[in-house]
């Protein structure tokens, strides 16, 4: 493998091995504490125009599997690793990961030390800007300096038209803010008919195809950076049929209801997350992949009420509408990679709708 170098907006250096695709790449550095699930995460749509450090010492044990997928064209710009894994072989039916991130143009990097990458990254408190390069001279600083990341990343990773996902249950619109597939997966297994917008979709465009309920999708980016009028198709819609949100929905759906967002001084990034259900008193644990959350004391009582709060920080991760069947989560419930004792929030939405066809 090739000589290649981890470089930092403030001029820190990391030596390392390339391998993936040559290509050289910018983006936002974060870190990422699962265990297992690396083609999850780098196929999830959330990180695009990020550099994802795995604290996991060795990735690529296994194959890249064709059935778990979060995305067909990811857009995470890098990964950065301890040690890469050969045990898994190329074949007819599975690729390698360097394999893989060859064909998906995503340069990685290997032989860091990633354990004083992830401090840095503690120690500034945001998300740093980075990048891989062959050679860490003057003019690849200079690269990354004069480098600006879009800050429209809804719009570079939503579907642009709408397309179906058949079924023959209820019907299910989802709005595409940067879609994981496990969503699909979840609503699937309980035989949903599927329907997915992109998020420019108005409240009439998806109340015209008259669904059951609408999803609002995770995806990337700070929420504040999204076109008002996402909001104003979420005040509608919320009115009309049940709604459920999840990750950056979440966030839309708090702020369509007067909350606030803010950044996290370090973006939690992981899976088997301790999270407190505030109306049963269990602890539940959950993947999440969050840089911003909504601010607790911005949360108008009187028309939404706290479900779930983080038992690390107290960080707001789940609310409900107190007037309408609307409710939302920070953290993925599909989990993909990860814990799925949350999935139960799927049914819940399927109950949902059912109680609501019933009184129709």
């Amino acid at each position: 493998m090739a000589a290649r170098y981890l470089i930092f907006e403030d001029g820190s250096i990391f030596a390392g091995e390339g391998f993936g695709s040559p290509a050289v790449t910018f983006g936002e550095v974060v870190f990422n504490t699962s265990m297992t699930g690396y083609q999850e995460i780098i196929t999830n749509q959330v990180y695009n125009n990020q550099i994802v450090v795995f604290t996991q010492p060795n990735i690529g044990s296994y194959g890249i599997q064709r059935n778990i997928y979060e995305s067909i064209v990811p857009t995470i710009k890098g990964i950065i690793i301890r040690s890469i894994s050969d045990a898994a072989n190329d074949n007819d039916r599975q690729l390698t990961l360097d394999k893989y991130l060859q064909q998906m143009n995503i340069p990685g990097i290997t032989n860091i030390d990633t354990r004083a990458v992830v401090h840095k990254l503690r120690k500034a408190g945001r998300p740093l800007k980075g990048s891989i390069v062959p050679v860490p001279d003057d003019h690849a600083f200079d690269q990354l300096h004069a480098t600006v990341l879009t800050n429209q990343q809804v719009a570079q990773v939503s579907t642009p038209k709408p397309y179906p996902n058949p079924g023959t249950g209820l019907s299910v619109v989802v709005i595409d803010f940067g879609l994981k597939h496990g969503i699909l997966r979840e609503l699937s297994r309980r035989k949903c008919n599927i329907t997915v917008l992109p998020y420019t979709a108005t409240a009439e465009e998806i109340l015209r195809l008259d669904p059951d309920g609408v999803v609002l999708s995770s995806g990337p980016g700070n929420p504040q950076n999204v076109r008002k009028s996402v909001l104003e198709m979420i005040q509608t819609v919320q009115t009309k049929v049940p709604l459920f949100a999840i990750g950056l929905g979440h966030e839309l759906f708090g702020i369509a209801n007067g909350a606030n967002v803010q950044q996290i001084p370090v973006e939690h990034h992981g899976m088997n997350h301790p999270i407190h259900e505030i109306i049963t008193d269990h602890v539940v644990y959950a993947t999440q992949a969050e840089g911003y959350t909504i601010a607790r004391n911005s949360v108008d009582r009187s028309q939404l009420f706290i479900t779930y709060v983080d038992m690390i920080d107290d960080s707001v991760q789940g609310l409900r509408h107190r007037r309408y069947p609307a409710f939302s989560v920070q953290f993925f419930p599909d989990g993909a990679p990860g814990p799925d004792e949350t999935d139960g929030l799927f049914d819940e939405f399927v109950d949902t709708m059912n109680r609501r066809e019933a009184r129709h």
